[in-house]
């Protein structure tokens, strides 16, 4: 009896076995068919001719954009598939920016760049191959577009954009102009050609010698901090009479310990990708997923925008009030505690930026982020920002009475916490003056 129940469950698992396998094996051969299908109606469409629409095939890009057309809706993906954007410069950011724009759908890219795909370029260019070192990037990027998607009409500008050339290269009603050069000459002189001729334009700052990502932000140039590109950039439109109106990406971050490469000598008198003003003659080194970050912020802006999706980026104000606020209390406390009664020559910038950037916006001595203000570290020393520290209210009147030096007062690993940070705040300060 029992031999003839173990029997029947043997035949039974081997029966559902069979089964299982049998609707995996159909399922496989179905998806393998339509996966066929689908290369083959992709081939046929490498076959065709961008420019002819009415020979492509619509359920082809439907699917590639499908997940588009789930978020936006029809009516939208409509405006982004009929909009025509320029991208003016596509290294590291607008390689990626442009990149970005044609997989959302973007029907016509001019690509505009007279540089040549390098060695170095490729731990940040968006699509460029060993293969492609030595060709100009337009043409590269146009390469590599017509095999990712095919349906979008790229035109590559083998050029260096300026004030002469702004007619023939921008012509052709864009819906938007991507300022992603790094010369800052040339940035003025494209930002200045769109306002002026009502344009919608975004600019990418400098995103050389940076590494975090959480400090990348869409502002109004005139909303823009800590950034050396666009503090640079802002001051030159208002000679121009440019105030604001012009969004721009950019990152508050500070390079830090990044230094400065030597330049080689055959690259002296070129354009060095990714320098800020004033470093024409040294290479900043590009950690290549923060140009690419850039990019892909600059496309996405720019796709909500052709597609009238509402977005409002928010501007970094940090803490504004607070920092007012820090700053009339430590002037209060250089006239009170330490009698001094001579202008101070320190900003309400410069607190925001010794709170967060150096104090990390808490107490350094407890790490409390509660009732903080700013005071001198060194009472017998003259106010600097390397002579300013963040303390709890308390702490700091505590520190305020001391009748020694603080070194005789505190720890040694207090002390050399202290020591470090205005150490970093002097490597820090460099990119602030740029």
């Amino acid at each position: 009896m029992k031999s003839n129940t173990a029997s029947l469950v043997t035949a039974s698992l081997v029966s559902s076995a069979c089964t299982a396998s049998t609707i995996f094996l159909i399922q496989y051969l179905l998806k393998r068919k339509a996966i066929q299908k689908l290369r083959k109606e992709f081939s046929n469409a490498l076959a065709t001719s961008p420019t002819n629409k009415n020979e492509l095939n619509e359920d082809f890009i439907r699917e590639v954009l499908s997940r588009n057309y789930s978020f936006f809706g029809e009516e939208k993906m409509n405006k982004i598939r009929k909009s025509f954007v320029i991208v003016v410069g596509v290294g590291g950011v607008g390689s990626h920016a442009a990149h970005m724009l044609m997989r959302s759908g973007v029907g016509k890219i001019r690509i505009i760049d007279f540089d040549e795909v390098t060695t170095s370029s490729l731990n940040r260019h968006s699509v460029a191959t060993k293969a492609d070192i030595g060709k100009p990037k337009v043409i590269a990027m146009q390469e590599h577009f017509k095999e990712i998607y095919p349906f979008a009409k790229v035109e590559a500008k083998v050029a260096l954009f300026s004030k002469d050339t702004a007619d023939s290269l921008l012509e052709g009603n864009p819906d938007f102009v991507l300022d992603c050069i790094d010369n800052i000459h040339t940035k003025l002189d494209l930002i200045e050609y769109c306002v002026k001729n009502k344009i919608n334009i975004i600019s990418s700052t400098g995103a050389g010698a940076k590494c975090d990502p959480s400090r990348i932000q869409i502002a109004d140039i005139s909303n823009t901090k800590e950034d050396p590109l666009a503090r640079a950039t802002r001051k030159e439109l208002r000679k121009r009479g440019i105030e604001s109106g012009v969004p721009v990406v950019y990152s508050t971050e500070k390079p830090g310990n990044v230094k400065l490469l030597p330049l080689p000598e055959e690259l002296y008198g070129k354009k060095i990708e990714g320098n800020p003003p004033n470093f024409r003659s040294r290479v900043l080194p590009v950690f290549g997923t923060v140009p690419a970050l850039f990019g892909n912020a600059i496309a996405t802006y720019v796709i909500t925008k052709l597609a009238d999706w509402p977005i409002k980026p928010l501007a970094i104000k940090l803490r504004e009030a607070t920092y007012i606020k820090l700053y009339k209390d430590y002037a209060g406390r250089e006239q009170h505690v330490f009698n001094n009664s001579e202008p101070l020559n320190i900003t309400v910038s410069d607190v925001g930026y010794i709170f967060e950037e150096i104090w990390n916006g808490r107490s350094a001595l407890s790490g409390n982020l509660n009732k903080l203000t700013l005071t001198r570290w060194d009472r017998t020393q003259p106010p600097s920002l390397q002579n300013i520290i963040c303390l709890t209210k308390a702490e700091a009147e505590k520190h305020d009475k001391l009748t020694v030096k603080p070194e005789e007062y505190y720890d040694q690993k207090f002390l050399d916490t202290v020591k470090t940070k205005f150490k970093e705040e002097s490597e820090l300060s460099q990119w602030r003056n740029l």
